[in-house]
């Protein structure tokens, strides 16, 4: 049997896992064979993903975090080593937006508010540096590790209204680049640094702002569809193939790199 894609054995962490892109995502890991440690605020939810994996044949475990508190994150790490002895892969899936650092298509930049635009950077960028830098430690003790960072179709181009979330999710794609010749050039070619730009999913966050109660399309959703050649939103699932490989064997020569899953959406041009 060819292994190049097998993640059996890994202990893979995720925070932001108990969203619905991290929660799938760690729920099919577990059934390829890897130890997932879901990590997220929410002690209720992420709990019933755990029982639900360990329902299924999975090995998982949740811990609850803060991505933006060092020691927290410490901790978590601590305990992961405690549990399974190392760390093989860390995907940075937490993130989030608030309506004051997006400017609304009836307002104007002036009703930006600094200090929400400023933690939504914080959330998704520094929320993503923290997790690296702490688990990044482990991973150059072990001499192998991969990194796999949640960038946006917001980085590529700046999405109208969304003025905070793009502008952090820019600069994770960056930090990718950035991170992917740090490592490789004083830690060794075994630890990899990439990130996954989801086109666009519905989620517990978009959902809303994409569909009516009903099911059909916002404005917003059909502006979506009309740009996306595939003219339908992701299926949570359709990140896992992606998400697999870029921690796998199979991208064993692959760092720096921004995997695009997105039905075509950063081709289209009239």
């Amino acid at each position: 049997m060819n292994e190049l894609f097998s993640v059996k054995d890994k202990v893979v962490a995720i925070t932001g896992g108990t969203g619905v892109l991290g929660s799938e995502i760690g729920t099919y890991l577990a059934g390829q064979g890897a130890k997932v440690v879901i990590m997220g605020r929410r002690t209720e939810a992420g709990e019933a993903i755990v029982a639900r994996i360990k329902e299924q044949g999975g090995e998982a475990m949740f811990l609850k975090t803060d991505v933006m508190d060092a020691t927290v994150v410490e901790q978590n790490l601590k305990d992961i080593l405690a549990a399974y002895g190392r760390v093989d892969a860390l995907l940075n899936a937490a993130g989030g937006n608030m309506p004051g650092a997006t400017v609304g298509p009836d307002g104007t930049f002036f009703d930006l508010k600094p200090e929400e635009f400023e933690r939504v950077l914080s959330l998704n960028l520094t929320g993503t540096v923290i997790p690296t830098q702490v688990f990044l430690k482990a991973m150059v003790e072990q001499k192998e590790g991969c990194i796999v960072n949640f960038s946006s179709m917001s980085a590529f181009r700046p999405l109208s209204r969304i003025c905070g979330y793009s502008a952090a999710k820019a600069g994770i794609s960056n930090f990718t680049q950035f991170m992917a010749n740090e490592v490789a050039t004083k830690f060794g070619e075994g630890i990899r640094v990439n990130a996954i730009a989801p086109g666009f999913f519905l989620t517990e966050q978009n959902r809303a702002l994409l569909t009516n109660p009903d099911g059909s399309y916002t404005g917003r959703g059909q502006d979506v569809i009309r740009q996306t050649p595939f003219k339908r939103f992701g299926k949570p699932e359709e990140l896992n193939g992606t998400i697999q490989y870029l921690i796998s064997d199979a991208s064993r020569f692959v760092t720096g790199t921004v995997a695009v899953v997105d039905g075509g959406f950063n081709t289209f041009a009239i």
